[in-house]
This record gives C-alpha cells, sequence and structure tokens, in this order.
C-alpha cells in the first residue's frame, strides 16, 4: 500500500511517500522544505513532487498519515487541512499521529527528549524511551524544560523525566541545547515521513476507520477576536 504522510507542525513543510507491506515498510520519497512562512506554498508542490519521483498519481494512494503537532496554529492547519481534504476527494482514510512522537520513534533506542520550537522563546516537549513517550506532550520555557530533565528528589511531575534523558532532537533542542545541556541529534530536526507512517501502519494495515485529524495547538492562537467595542457616553 502506498501511503503519504504530510506534517507542518514545524517550520518545515514534509511530504513523503512509504510503502507499507505485511513484512515492513520502505522509504519511496521525501520532500522537504524549511520556511515557517511557506507552508501553504510549498506543501502542495511538495505532494506532486513525491508522487513524480515515485511515478505515482493521488488515486494510487492507500491512506493518508498526517502529523497533528503540537505546533504553531497557522502553519500546523495547513496539513492537516491538505491531508482531510485530499482522503475525503480520494476516499481513502487519514490517519493523525503525534509530530514530537515521529521525532522520537527516529531518534532509536536510548532516553531522549523531543523539543520543537514554539516560538515565544518556548518550546514544544516531550520524553521518549526507546522510542515510546512517557511525558508530555507540553509547552514550556527552555528552562523549565532543563530544571524537569535535571531535577532529582523527586521534584520533577513525573519520574519518567528525573534524571533520564540522554539526547535529545528537534529543531527546539537545537535552538536551546545549550540550556538543555544534553547531546543534540543535529540531523534530527523535524519529523520525517517514514516515522509518522510507522506509528500508524497497524492502522493502515487493519484497514481502520478514517480518523478525525484533531490539531494538538496546547495554546490559544495568537491571533484571537477583537473584544467589543465599549459604548461612548453622550
Amino acid at each position: 500500500m502506498l501511503v503519504l504522510a504530510l506534517d507542518t507542525a514545524t517550520p518545515a513543510s514534509t511530504a513523503a511517500l512509504v510503502e507499507v507491506t505485511a513484512d515492513g515498510l520502505f522509504g519511496v520519497a521525501e520532500r522537504r522544505t524549511v520556511d515557517p512562512r511557506a507552508h501553504g506554498e510549498k506543501l502542495a508542490p511538495e505532494i506532486a513532487a513525491v508522487l513524480g519521483d515515485a511515478g505515482a498519481r493521488p488515486r494510487d494512494l492507500a491512506a493518508i498519515v498526517a502529523g497533528v503537532g503540537p505546533g504553531p496554529f497557522t502553519g500546523l492547519r495547513v496539513g492537516l487541512a491538505t491531508a482531510a481534504s485530499m482522503g475525503q476527494a480520494l476516499g481513502i482514510p487519514t490517519y493523525g499521529v503525534c509530530s514530537l512522537d515521529a521525532l522520537g520513534r527516529a531518534a532509536g533506542p536510548g532516553r531522549v527528549l523531543i523539543a520543537t520550537d514554539a516560538r515565544r522563546r518556548e518550546v514544544y516537549f516531550a520524553t521518549y524511551t526507546d522510542g515510546e513517550r512517557v511525558f508530555g506532550p507540553e509547552v514550556a520555557r527552555p528552562a523549565d524544560v532543563a530544571a524537569l530533565i535535571t531535577t532529582a528528589g523527586g521534584h520533577a511531575p513525573s519520574a519518567a523525566l528525573t534524571g533520564l534523558v540522554e539526547k535529545a532532537a528537534g529543531e527546539g533542542a537545537l535552538k536551546y541545547g545549550d540550556v538543555f545541556g544534553v547531546p543534540v541529534e543535529e540531523h534530527l530536526l523535524h519529523p520525517p515521513g517514514a516515522a509518522l507512517v510507522a506509528i500508524a501502519a497497524a492502522r493502515i494495515r487493519e484497514a481502520a476507520p478514517s480518523e478525525p485529524l484533531t490539531p494538538l495547538y496546547l495554546r490559544r492562537p495568537d491571533a484571537v477576536e477583537p473584544a467589543a467595542r465599549k459604548p461612548v457616553l453622550t
């Protein structure tokens, strides 16, 4: 089965094709553009490019997997809206995966902090052991995350955090690596498409029903409706 993976939860927009078989997963093609202001412009051409790379057409797709965040409001909704509309038009199921989980899985064995840039001098983060999430996702200032992953004596909110981080990945980890104080996997900054599909592979093979792609924002959008105007006394 040919599966399309999309993610726009970070400054990167990613489109990938992955072949899912009974025996495993095989990466076919992936395109990525790192530009936080160009998700809406770049994602559709990336989808067309990976399909072209594989000599495939949209009707050849069996499913779509989308990263649901956490991520900034504007960029995240581009990927989710695209995945949902394509799934509906093609009559194929869509599945959502936490974008941090894809990074956590790709980071491999060990105890890992995944952090992506949440702007406002904050990060979206979660911790993983051997690819499985054990804490998060949350949004916090880098210094607060550093305190959580280094606190001893049971002061951290979860034993999954206390003294259990060996390395970090994600563009937030690279940006604030000096604050976190752990080695950073600099090659792993954005959610890989193959990892997104790997997490959803069981659902894909079972032909599970399509899922609502609910975005994981963790906080309110920057743009809000203005308050009602106060009446002017005369």
